[in-house]
């Protein structure tokens, strides 16, 4: 009821926007986004104060911002289907297919190209791709997070453990993480080596490293893909690690717990995104100078890994696209993204942002990961939710103890039945 609640209101207050904007009055710009980046109320104060500066440096401009922090991706659809989308929207990487190739969406480039003040090289090349297709650009990218693999090096140390670094094998990581599994004298787990969630946008870096993918290369099925040898051998090797080595926690001892294991210094490491850091400043048990950043196992000659990215977009029949335009170059400007990225939430998807960022050694490590990082499916395929809500039943299923082939092959059948439906 109360999601129902929060999208009417949104909904009235950009129709009132839109009808307000036919008058003499100054342009208002609703952007959209699913909330903000920080609880700080200084940080808050701060990013106000930004956007007040946008106001006065534009007059005639105001800014509205419109934070829908539940079902966003729904309220936005509807929004676009009542003609009541914002003037600028937040682009989450995971669902801009739902968007970009449904073509709502306004193509930026003829903007970027025509701006002398904008240039497309400040960004990162594999970011701006996401959104991006052929010579068309659908967003310009704020931030962004690599997946990586954090390590603990205080239980590291504990256990005469050296730290991970550069390139290590799936057999490396299950050695090491034996290693940094203890137990205590009636034998007990007090401490695992890894922990695994069972989140598909995280795990799919271990198909990817074992030389597989989720969907064939066109994006339109999973029959072959999904269910090939090299997916089997990843998903059973994921499975032993909690099962058989038993050096993760199983799901129903991470949801007893109640509580992040890695931050509670219960495991040794875990693969998330640059988000983890704002948790780790206040996690119980964890120093972040304890925190280690290395690249995810592999069997290929190089790490892969998915990116995940938020970017700023302009609805095809926005009102006002001129002054939306003004207000994206700003939001991805320097001087915004200097401050905004101080939550540490994520890496500016600005190249000189982000190195600024990266005095600390850790931030580095971050930037070198960059590189061999692509985008999620969800950027490119509609209706990818489905596969991941799939993908999250057949790891459970696995886990429970039914044949991963069996597994991975069924469910590669409820996806391509999906897609030729939908």
């Amino acid at each position: 009821m109360r999601s129902v609640v929060v999208f009417a209101v949104g909904l009235a207050v950009l129709l009132c926007g839109c009808k307000g904007a036919t008058g003499t009055g100054p342009v208002v710009l609703h952007l959209s986004n699913w909330g903000g980046a920080s609880d700080d109320p200084e940080f808050s104060r701060k990013i106000t104060a930004l956007y007040r500066q946008f106001e006065r440096e534009n007059p005639g401009i105001k800014v509205e911002i419109e934070s829908v922090p539940d079902e966003y991706v729904q309220k936005m659809i509807l929004s676009f289907v009542a003609d009541a989308a914002p003037d600028v929207m937040s682009l989450d990487a995971s669902s801009a297919g739902v968007f970009v190739n449904n073509g709502v969406l306004m193509d930026l480039a003829p903007f970027a190209k025509g701006d002398h003040g904008f240039r497309v090289s400040d960004f990162w090349p594999n970011v701006m791709a996401i959104d991006s297709r052929d010579q068309a650009i659908y967003a310009i990218p704020g931030d962004f997070t690599p997946l990586v693999l954090y390590y603990n090096k205080k239980l590291f140390d504990n256990a005469h453990v050296p730290y991970p670094g550069g390139h290590w094998t799936f057999d490396d990581f299950l050695q090491t993480a034996k290693k940094l599994t203890l137990k205590d004298k009636d034998g007990k787990v007090t401490q695992y080596g890894f922990n695994f969630p069972n989140w598909m946008p995280g795990w799919i870096v271990w198909l990817w490293n074992s030389g597989g993918d989720v969907l064939n290369p066109d994006g339109k099925s999973a029959g072959g893909a999904l269910d090939s040898d090299k997916n089997v051998q990843a998903v059973t090797f994921l499975r032993d690690l909690v099962n058989v080595h038993k050096v993760a926690p199983n799901l129903s001892q991470t949801q007893s717990r109640g509580v992040d294991p890695f931050g509670n210094g219960e495991t040794a490491m875990e693969i998330s995104g640059h988000w983890e850091m704002s948790g780790f400043k206040t996690a119980p048990r964890l120093k972040m100078s304890d925190v280690g950043v290395t690249e995810v196992p592999t069997m290929l000659p190089q790490s892969k890994t998915v990116m995940y990215e938020v970017g700023f977009a302009i609805p095809k029949n926005a009102r006002h696209p001129a002054e939306a335009w003004k207000l994206i170059k700003y939001l991805t400007g320097h001087g915004f993204q200097q401050t905004y990225q101080t939550t540490g939430i994520a890496v500016c998807a600005r190249r000189d942002v982000a190195t600024e960022r990266a005095k600390a050694p850790r931030e580095q490590l971050f930037l070198n990961i960059v590189p061999t990082a692509r985008g999620p499916w969800g950027a490119q395929v509609v209706g990818y939710d489905f596969v991941e809500q799939e993908g999250k039943k057949m790891m459970e299923r696995v886990l429970a103890g039914a044949d991963p082939k069996q597994a991975l092959t069924q469910t590669a059948q409820r996806i391509d039945s999906y897609f030729k439906v939908r």
